[in-house]
């Protein structure tokens, strides 16, 4: 009987995810565990890369049973990840030998700052901006901050690599150092029109070459399993992509214009643009898109770095309610008389003003303001945000959307995707599964071993969704975008001048 179950796991910016699919793309079971946010210094952020390979370990056979199966009925597994998080790791032993940089971390924003007339010739060659949030600065921060780690990586001794590539390098004892090109695209290190390392990228962010990983096509293969105390050898990996191309595939979002925006840590909105890059002109960022040869395709993207992270904030910074689902309830209690606005650089703004000195700023508050308040502001911060993404991406293409598909944990909350149809001004669809991430993973790999056997029959599965059509006024939705938008230019000057 042909194995029909596909594996994925979905190590994510605050938890580690492992979910069974079958055939159908339904899922039949899933765990999950948070993982460790390390803050040692404000704008710093790291990651245990031990602690979440632990995770790892701990998740999988956990989802295994949920979904009643073994380990060898499964036909593949598909791994994602969150993006730019960088590690670096003995070749010998497998070791970290320093705590994981996250996406979120801002250490590097002086040098960023310093070298800011490089950024045209430097988004030329990678359609990125000069920004903190991406590999080649963190990779240059710990080889600068450590002659002897410097030293082993020039001689060899050190692999670097995204989440994906440190978790290949683990399910595979040891076997092989690869990436898929979709991380490869968010380093600042790889060349997006040749789809290759670009030695001239690694001499200029001081990145021996050597350390690098094998670069595959998404849908690839990735060795088998070996050596696990979880998983039996043999397991097949072929499936890899970093978090939010694989939600763009798992919204079967394959065809240029076809467009998904993913609302977990942050919020990450994505349009296919084919064969092609598409250079953008409003500061959006040009990245491959998943592929499954090694033709490359592209996508836009605009990224925001505070989504969920706020209302997680709002839970354990300011301990507004115990769960974060409470939110939803809370927002809808809010005075609509009161117009706080929040604009969320906890970490930073991201596209499409790339702005890291800024902080997180509130506007509008009065003796009145109450937690409800509070709770609004920070969920309508995350959609003038998304807002903004979408409309550059309008002005870049040509064309406005029509509509927005969504996913994640946010897209669970039906209050805030009211609210961000009424600030879009456009529907909102909520995609069958709002784990998408997950599922564009096994979609990958399940293609790769022929448990399906096209785009078109993954077009076909079930779908169900729902959505949410605007019912604000336009003339109230324009109002309330320039409120936003002078907000925003406010915090940029405060923070800039």
């Amino acid at each position: 009987m042909s194995l029909s179950y596909v594996l994925a796991i979905d190590q994510g910016t605050t938890s580690t995810r492992a979910v069974v699919y079958d055939a159908t793309g339904r899922c039949l079971g899933s765990a999950a565990q948070e993982i460790t946010q390390y803050y040692p210094q404000p704008g710093w952020v790291e990651h245990d890369a031990e602690e979440i390979w632990g995770s790892v370990a701990a998740v999988v056979p956990k989802a295994l049973d949920a979904a009643g199966i073994k380990a060898s009925a499964l036909a593949a597994i598909g791994l994602t990840n969150q993006r730019e998080t960088s590690v670096l790791w003995e070749r010998g032993s497998g070791k970290p030998v320093a705590r994981a940089l996250v996406w979120q971390d801002r250490r590097t924003a002086d040098f960023c700052r310093a070298h800011h007339t490089d950024e045209n010739w430097l988004t030329g060659k990678t359609g990125l901006v000069l920004d903190p949030y991406f590999s080649a600065t963190k990779i240059r921060w710990l080889l600068e901050n450590s002659a002897d780690l410097r030293t082993r990586a020039e001689a060899g001794s050190l692999a670097w690599g995204t989440i994906d590539s440190f978790l290949i390098w683990r399910l595979t004892g040891g076997r092989l150092h690869a990436t898929d090109a979709t991380n490869a695209s968010r380093t600042l290190l790889f060349n997006l029109q040749k789809a290759a390392w670009d030695d001239e990228l690694c001499r200029y962010f001081q990145v021996p070459p050597c350390i690098l990983a094998e670069v595959r096509p998404s849908a690839a293969d990735y060795g088998k399993t070996a050596g696990l105390d979880f998983l039996p050898d043999g397991i097949p990996i072929t499936g890899v992509a970093g978090d939010q191309q694989a939600a763009l595939f798992g919204q079967c979002a394959f065809a240029p214009g076809e467009a998904k925006c993913t609302y977990g840590t942050g919020a990450f909105f994505l349009m296919h643009t084919g064969n092609q890059p598409t250079r953008s002109k409003n500061r959006l960022l040009s990245t491959l898109a998943a592929t499954l040869d090694p033709r490359p395709q592209y996508a836009l993207e605009g990224s925001i770095f505070i989504a969920g992270a706020a209302v997680q904030w709002l839970r354990d910074g300011l301990k507004l309610f115990d769960a974060a689902p409470a939110v939803e309830d809370l927002a809808a209690k809010a005075d609509p008389g009161q117009e706080v606005i929040f604009v969320p650089a906890l970490v930073g703004l991201g596209a499409p003003h790339w702005v890291p000195e800024a902080q997180g700023v509130i506007f509008g508050i009065t003796r009145g303001t109450t937690k409800a308040e509070f709770a609004k502001a920070v969920l309508e911060g995350v959609a003038f945000q998304v807002a903004d993404l979408v409309d550059a991406a309008g002005a870049d293409a040509g064309s406005p959307l029509s509509s927005m598909r969504v996913d994640g944990g946010m897209a669970r909350n039906a209050w805030f995707l009211q609210c961000q149809a009424d600030i879009l001004g456009l529907p909102v669809l909520t995609a069958a599964h709002s784990e998408s991430t997950a599922l564009g993973a096994a979609y990958l790999a399940g293609l790769h071993v022929g448990v399906w056997p096209n785009l078109e029959s993954l077009r076909r599965l079930p779908q169900q969704t729902q959505t949410f059509k605007p019912v604000l006024p336009d003339n109230e939705r324009q109002r309330r975008l320039a409120d936003w938008r002078r907000a925003v230019k406010a915090v940029i000057s405060y923070y800039t001048s």
